[in-house]
């Protein structure tokens, strides 16, 4: 009996790295191989999605407004300046906290593009994925939002398309109409995205006199939250130091209870009377930076009663991302 050939397939051409695109886990690799993506070159994008960056917005102005109006602010715009200017036929380029329907972004009728900063992203590092839609908004045709996806593992990041002279001045405001410039003409499903959101939206003001500071009005009490460029354990200590003297506080009824780390960030937060408004905290914000500047410069070692205070930061300190 005549032994049966074996049967070859067509070999396909190679490509080379650079040249590999992103398909599903299962699918049969782009390079040709014949083994699935998951087994090839999906390897190095597994690793590249799961490996995290902890400061994301490390190196852009204003990392510590990124880190705000990701985390804790929940209605603000801030006009994003591009290396180069900006394309032909897009007259503006904003960030927004969040887009409706959760849209990753959107380009409006105009040409402009609206780029949403609180949406879930699939890889570790959020200023790829954020890099990736933005530059898709950019060739996106007008009207139409962009839907999510996953960015290349050797794409841009915000850091190689934003100006890094460009300013960062973010604009809180009290609900999200920005969404739509003329709400009566909006659809019924942005209409419905933006009734709900404005009902859950906090009341949220950015102080002036200190950077990246933002108070918040909650039912039960007024919050103040400040995002700090300092390194985490020589912030703690010198937060320590200040609460063990009894100089942690912004005035009366105003209380240190806690922080956020975010985004490799530290996020003091304070606890403040109801009748205290935004106004009322920026001299006394304005004076704990000075203290606390103070703090910083020391060397000293923690006191036991420092020590103490110091652990009891800790102990209250939440992990946002």
């Amino acid at each position: 009996m005549a032994k049966k050939r074996p049967q070859t397939k067509g070999k396909q051409p190679q490509l080379t790295d650079g040249q590999v695109p992103v398909v599903g886990a299962r699918e049969p690799c782009p390079c040709g191989s014949g083994r699935r993506y998951k087994a090839c070159h999906g390897r190095a994008a597994a690793h590249a999605v799961t490996e995290l960056v902890q400061r994301p917005f490390e190196g852009l102005p204003g990392e510590g407004d990124w880190v705000a109006l990701r985390e804790l602010v929940p209605a603000a715009t801030v006009e994003l300046p591009l290396k180069g200017g900006l394309p032909d036929g897009v007259p503006s380029v904003s960030l927004a906290t969040v887009l409706p329907m959760a849209w990753p972004a959107l380009r409006r009728d105009d040409g402009s593009v609206l780029l949403g900063l609180q949406n879930d992203t699939a890889s570790g590092d959020i200023s790829r994925d954020l890099a990736d839609t933005l530059q898709r908004a950019l060739t996106a045709e007008p009207g139409s939002p962009v839907q999510a996806r996953r960015a290349p593992a050797d794409g841009p990041r915000l850091q190689d398309i934003l100006d890094p002279d460009g300013t960062f001045e973010p604009i809180v405001h009290a609900g999200f109409e920005f969404w739509v410039p003329d709400s009566e003409n909006a659809s019924p499903e942005v209409s419905a995205s933006l009734e709900r959101a404005n009902a859950a939206a906090i009341p949220t003001v950015k102080l002036s006199g200190v950077d990246s500071a933002y108070w918040c009005e909650t039912p039960e009490k007024n919050h103040l939250r400040w995002v700090m460029p300092y390194a985490e354990e020589k912030l703690l200590d010198a937060l320590a130091r200040l609460h063990a003297s009894g100089a942690s506080s912004l005035g009366e009824g105003t209380r240190l209870v806690g922080s956020f780390r975010a985004h490799g960030l530290t996020v003091p937060v304070w606890d403040l009377p109801s009748g205290m408004g935004a106004e009322d905290i920026e001299k006394p914000a304005a004076e704990f930076a000075e203290r606390l500047a103070t703090a910083l410069a020391g060397d000293a070692p923690l006191t036991p009663e420092e020590r103490r205070a110091r652990g009891g930061l800790t102990n209250r300190q939440v992990t946002l991302s």
